[in-house]
Parts: structure tokens; C-alpha cells; sequence
């Protein structure tokens, strides 16, 4: 039985910030998990959006394809979906939207939010893939392209992680979108105006799995890092 209270995570933020964006995960490896996720690809390659068990990848370029289940990513999360229904929402801004959540729901554990709708100033990046030697984190996100679009259907979504897990996660909301045609998504700057039926899940439990079989990430000395959290909300 598909146990949908878990939030199951690989790899950490942490990890990607001094550099360590080898791919130490299959795709397939990944879905063994959940059928609703985010994530990146190897080298920071792109946004994933995994949707009903399909994990579409938004590259830098803007293309949208599907990842192949024997590609690699250094950090991703997934669940399987329950969402129940939780009120629509009309022409609410994505801050307006986060408060409204949290005027509803604790800041102290997991949760993942869905909307299918309508959605007017959606502002996304995704990041151009980078080889080895790998560059910071912050470097290499810098090497980014912006997408915007002006009205679209689609699909937000979301995962918010208590800051008392930053660093580990995305303390706070990290959004992902992605069009219902397949041709826009990415990693979520801002949106104007979000139309449609917000669902929640609750998640009670966090499965993180560290990529301990990876030489790299076993033998960094993670104490040198100096401001993770800056450097992770930056490059979010």
C-alpha cells in the first residue's frame, strides 16, 4: 500500500551549494516513490515537474521534454498525490497565495499544494546544465534563462518545508509550474494572478535519502561552507 504521509527526498540543498551536482539518483529509482514531485537534473540540468507519474524536465533553452528514467539528478522530491480539496482560489498573487495558506495551516511541518487553473504573469527560470568540474551552486545558477508568459493554463506546484528543515530543503514554498500544453514550466520567480482549486496534502514524515554510495559527497567536509542559507536563498 502507497503510504501518501511521506515526503521522500534525495539528496540535500546543502549539498548542491559548494558544487556536488553529479547525478547520484536514477529517474526511475526516483518514481519507485511518489507519482508528484520536484527536482533537477545532473549539473543543475533544468526544472522537473513530475506530474501523474511522468517526470517532465524544462530545460534552459525552454524546451520541455520527458526525462528518461535512466537519467541521474542530484536533488528531488516526491510523493504519491492524495490532495484533497481545499477552496478555490481567484486573482490572488503567489505571496498572496502563500499567506493565505499559512493563515490556514502551520508553518511547522510538510505540505505540498496543487492548482490546476488559470494563471496570468508567470515569471519562470530554469538553469542551463553545467559540466564537470562542477562551479558552486550560486555560479551555476547564475548561467539561467528567464520565461514569462503573460496568461496560461497549467499546473503549480508546490512544497513547503518548516525552516527549521533550510538547508536540508527549501525552507519555506518552492514552486515549480508547468503549462498543460508542455511547451512552458520551470522554477517559479512570481505569478500575478492564480485562478483555480487549491489542493493540500499534508505530509508527516520525511524519507531523506543521502547519496552515501558517492565518493565526492562521503568525503566533503561540509563544516568549511560558510552561509549555506544565504547562499541557497539566493539561488532560489
Amino acid at each position: 500500500m502507497k503510504n501518501t504521509n511521506i515526503l521522500y527526498q534525495h539528496g540535500t540543498l546543502a549539498l548542491l551549494v559548494p558544487g556536488l551536482l553529479k547525478g547520484t539518483l536514477t529517474m526511475g529509482e526516483l518514481l519507485k516513490h511518489g507519482d508528484t514531485g520536484i527536482g533537477t537534473g545532473e549539473g543543475l540540468d533544468g526544472e522537473l515537474v513530475i506530474l501523474d507519474g511522468v517526470p517532465y524536465q524544462v530545460l534552459g533553452t525552454g524546451e520541455v521534454r520527458i526525462m528518461k528514467n535512466e537519467a541521474t539528478i542530484p536533488f528531488g522530491n516526491i510523493h504519491w498525490a492524495d490532495f484533497k480539496p481545499a477552496g478555490d482560489i481567484k486573482k490572488l498573487a503567489l505571496p498572496k497565495l502563500e499567506e493565505h495558506i499559512l493563515k490556514n495551516h502551520s508553518a511547522n511541518s510538510f505540505f505540498s499544494v496543487k492548482i490546476k487553473g488559470h494563471f496570468s504573469g508567470v515569471t519562470t527560470r530554469a538553469v542551463i546544465k553545467s559540466n564537470p568540474p562542477y562551479k558552486t551552486l550560486a555560479q551555476t545558477a547564475s548561467d539561467q534563462r528567464i520565461f514569462e508568459r503573460d496568461t496560461v493554463e497549467g499546473t503549480l506546484l508546490g512544497y513547503f518545508a518548516p525552516a527549521l528543515f533550510a538547508g536540508a530543503a527549501v525552507g519555506g514554498f518552492h514552486w515549480h509550474f508547468l503549462a498543460a500544453d508542455h511547451n512552458f514550466g520551470g522554477h517559479v520567480l512570481s505569478i500575478d494572478g492564480i485562478n483555480g482549486q487549491l489542493t493540500f496534502q499534508d505530509l508527516s514524515s520525511l524519507d531523506l535519502h543521502l547519496p552515501t554510495d558517492d565518493a565526492d559527497f562521503m568525503n566533503h567536509d561540509f563544516n568549511k561552507e560558510s552561509d549555506i542559507l544565504k547562499v541557497i536563498s539566493e539561488a532560489e
